[in-house]
């Protein structure tokens, strides 16, 4: 019997369902096992005031090393780039829609404004990325932070707390959100540039696992994982996790080559650079776009 460890929100027990029924699939019996995090219990706190990284992971990670559970399930872009030793990422699910998406009260929207909000709108959000976008593209928007899991968050918007939100286009799709009512604006994911590795479940074993980390390689895209893999290295190049504006995206074209988009900034309130970059090989392709994001910001007006 394999038991997964997940969180206990709404998304991330789709998730961990989702993984059941493909180890079902393969008739391997399972059973999915809720940790909380500190992440889950620091409600009143933005990702940005919490110091460690892995604040949505760490608990799970724990009860993976103490083999209360064997697999844990996790949204790759809350995964630390650094493993946790002994640990490994063994295998990925198919990648969802990985665009964020503006949900906006029918009161706030103006169909021709950029973003489709009116002037000087609230927004919630507590993504450092998200609001230095948001920040970039409309400088007048009022940022607000905004915590709790996909539903509290709509149901907030509702409530008339903000009058936008931002939420990742695959949650609302995975969990079949409620969102009518309420105008959906999805987001290029090549300009209002996502987060590494959104849209993509991760599963995290034990490296000493070695069955287990065989069954995890079968189900997964190799093409997928290689651009989730350049894209998680230009974040752990610039050393950022949830504390810094870092968006990258990756592609590969029928051809073979790859093609990335990314954002960097010190802070949401600093400008933000962007990088658009093509390759035919992926040998020192997130060094070439994190070099060349830096030198855009060495060169900045001080």
């Amino acid at each position: 019997m394999i038991k997964i460890g997940t969180r206990g929100s709404k998304l991330a027990l789709w998730q961990a369902n989702y993984f059941q029924d493909i180890l079902t699939e393969q008739d391997i019996k399972s059973e999915i096992i809720v940790i909380k995090t500190k992440g889950d219990l620091a409600q009143n706190l933005s990702f940005d005031k919490i110091e460690e990284k892995g604040f949505f992971t760490k608990e799970i990670e724990e009860a993976l090393l103490s083999e209360k559970i064997d697999i844990a399930v996790h949204s790759l872009k809350d995964l630390p780039t650094e493993n946790s030793h002994g640990l490994v990422i063994a295998g990925l699910s198919d990648r969802a829609n990985p665009c964020d998406t503006l949900l906006i009260q029918e009161t706030a929207y103006d169909a021709n404004k950029s973003f489709r909000l009116k002037d000087h709108c609230k927004v919630g959000t507590s993504s450092q990325r998200r609001k230095a976008l948001l920040h970039h593209y409309r400088p007048d928007i009022e940022l607000v932070d905004i915590r709790g899991n996909v539903p509290t968050r709509i149901q907030k918007l509702r409530d008339g707390h903000f009058d936008a939100i931002v939420l990742a286009q695959a949650g609302l799709d995975r969990i079949e959100a409620d969102v009518s009512g309420l105008k959906v604006i999805p987001l290029n994911p090549k300009e209002y540039v996502s987060a590494p590795g959104q849209g993509v479940v991760a599963f995290q074993t034990r490296s000493s696992e070695t069955e287990i980390r065989k069954t995890l390689a079968e189900i997964t895209d190799k093409s997928l994982a290689e651009t989730t893999n350049i894209e998680r290295s230009i974040l752990k190049l610039l050393e950022g996790g949830c504390h810094l504006p870092i968006g990258a995206f990756c592609q590969k074209d029928p051809l073979g080559n790859y093609h990335v988009w990314a954002c960097y900034g010190e802070d949401w309130r600093s400008p933000l650079n962007f990088v658009q970059y093509s390759s035919n090989t992926k040998f020192e392709l997130a060094e070439t776009v994190v070099n060349q994001l830096k030198s855009k910001i060495d060169n900045s007006p001080s």
